[in-house]
């Protein structure tokens, strides 16, 4: 598994990194079988410190665990609990669904950007109705089962999951509703 284990505006000495990479390794392959990378960053935010840490699946779910304490070795503990947490769920699931996925899972390309929000107090009316494009980057959306997809949404973290779907490939969205349930757009497709 391939390690990038980062500080933003601080030292990340080699004490830390051999402790991230020993315990991390050790509980992802106790529930993942094929890790591909793994991203830690350590950052501070007042008086923690704070540890985001990503971890990447051969079979392309991503699952990811934020947390932060007054000790920088506290905040990646408890993160990597967290971590552990999600990853046995993950393989829970695999497990109840009886399926393991076999092939890996298959990434389309499409543009993703982030377009400027203008709400300036004070600020003149638009010329045009056209946003102003701030960035520009490349996403990947998966090919993935509805089941695989709300899996990923929730492993990761993440409010809402763009999917191709895998059973007739057009785009569809589980997003996570405000009643705790989770919500799943499938368009119908045009004839």
């Amino acid at each position: 598994m391939r390690y990038q284990i980062s500080g933003k505006q601080i030292d990340i000495g080699s004490a830390l990194q051999t402790h991230v990479k020993d315990t991390f390794g050790s509980v992802v392959s106790k529930y993942a079988e094929h890790p591909t990378g793994a991203t830690v960053v350590f950052s501070r935010s007042g008086y923690e410190f704070v540890c985001e840490s990503t971890i990447h699946l051969s079979t392309g779910l991503t699952a990811s665990a934020k947390s932060s304490d007054h000790e920088i070795y506290s905040a990646f503990d408890s993160c990597r609990d967290k971590m552990e947490k999600q990853l046995r769920r993950y393989k829970r699931r695999l497990k109840d669904h009886h399926r393991e996925r076999v092939q890996p899972v298959e990434l389309f390309g499409a543009s993703s950007y982030i377009l400027d929000s203008s709400d300036k107090v004070g600020s003149e009316e638009p010329e045009s109705l056209q946003p102003i494009i701030v960035a520009e980057m490349e996403a990947k959306i998966p090919s993935l089962s509805v089941g695989e997809a709300v899996m990923q949404m929730e492993i990761a973290g993440a409010p809402f999951l763009v999917f191709r779907n895998e059973r007739h490939g057009r785009l569809n969205v589980v997003y996570r509703r405000d009643d705790g349930n989770v919500g799943w757009i499938d368009p119908h497709q045009d004839d």
